[in-house]
């Protein structure tokens, strides 16, 4: 006789398991014999869920990162449907497939909501772990609103901790909650102790991220957001230089926000000697420490805001104003 908590792992399995796909990510390589000239390879596998009925994909930006083509397997599907990039967001790890030829019936994933999860509520994973099709693991949400360094280099917000078990080939697929509701996209595996399996650590991105970005990179192919219009100093590049608070300005686009505001990035003279760029120190009173909190506090603001900068210059701190533009 099943356990009520049994019964309800397979319901949302035998009702979700349909939305959810394996994604192989083809690269185009140089064959050995010249006569046949350029050959696809597989470069690496994930997961990935159907959005909707026009045969939009969801999956982890670091999945398709790369890829000139990309294979989608559906559950008890033995034919492969290729599909094509439509849209990516690096900073958030997300990214939009659209099959080639749609397939004549697709199951759109249902989506949740993730601002009323809590702590100890039940999560599955739905996913393709090791090229292994179509796999259910369980557990609990471990823990919410963490702040995790993302594929693109910049920390995630509000990342959802859950020790349902994660595995290489998962990421890009579906966390659920127990209605079998999308609340978040599994996309980060931490193991202390370096192996390939799951530690009980994982982490996926809020479904209420997913929601606002992915129907921007339908429409425009990216993410729209304001900016300063120029480039930082990476964080480990300002450590090495002894910086320990603020962030360098690397590059000032001549067109952008900043140069009119008479930010100034790094110089060379013609002699080959460097010179700092100025150092933002604060926006709008907002201590700014490292590349994370300029993102995070310039995330906050729409295009068209005016952001009070604070900066040092020749070891003297200055203060100017930006109006934020499209980044």
């Amino acid at each position: 006789m099943l356990l009520e908590s049994e019964r309800n792992s397979i319901i949302v399995f035998q009702n979700v398991a349909d939305a959810i796909v394996n994604v192989s990510n083809l690269i185009k390589i140089q064959s050995i014999f010249s006569s046949m000239g350029e050959t696809e390879i597989e470069s690496g596998i994930g997961s990935g869920f159907v959005w909707d009925k026009d045969g939009h994909i969801i999956t982890n930006f670091h999945v398709v990162d790369g890829g000139s083509s990309f294979l989608i397997v559906f559950k008890d599907d033995k034919k492969q449907y290729r599909a094509k990039l439509i849209g990516a967001d690096p900073i958030k790890d997300i990214a939009v497939l659209q099959l080639e030829v749609k397939r004549p019936s697709l199951k759109p994933i249902i989506l949740g909501d993730s601002k009323s999860l809590l702590v100890g509520q039940k999560a599955l994973v739905i996913g393709c772990p090791l090229g292994l099709n179509h796999t259910l693991t369980t557990g609990s949400i471990s823990a919410l609103e963490r702040k995790i360094k993302g594929y693109g280099g910049v920390s995630i917000d509000g990342m959802i901790q859950t020790d349902a078990s994660i595995n290489p080939g998962n990421s890009g697929g579906a966390l659920l909650d127990s209605q079998g509701k999308l609340i978040g996209i599994n996309t980060i595996l931490f193991n202390a102790s370096g192996s390939q399996a799951s530690a009980g650590l994982g982490f996926a991105i809020p479904v209420d991220i997913i929601k606002a970005i992915v129907p921007q990179l339908i429409k425009f192919g990216k993410v729209i957001r304001p900016g300063l219009g120029m480039t930082y100093l990476e964080d480990y590049y300002a450590v090495h230089l002894g910086l320990m608070d603020g962030v360098m300005i690397k590059f000032v686009d001549p067109k952008g926000p900043a140069a009119k505001a008479d930010l100034q990035g790094i110089t060379r003279n013609l002699w080959g000697q460097y010179f700092f760029g100025d150092i933002i120190i604060s926006i709008d009173s907002t201590p700014v420490k490292n590349n994370d909190d300029l993102f995070a506090t310039i995330e906050k603001h729409k295009i068209g805001d005016k952001v009070k900068i604070k900066y040092i210059r020749d070891n003297k701190e200055k203060t100017t104003y930006v109006t934020l533009s499209q980044m």
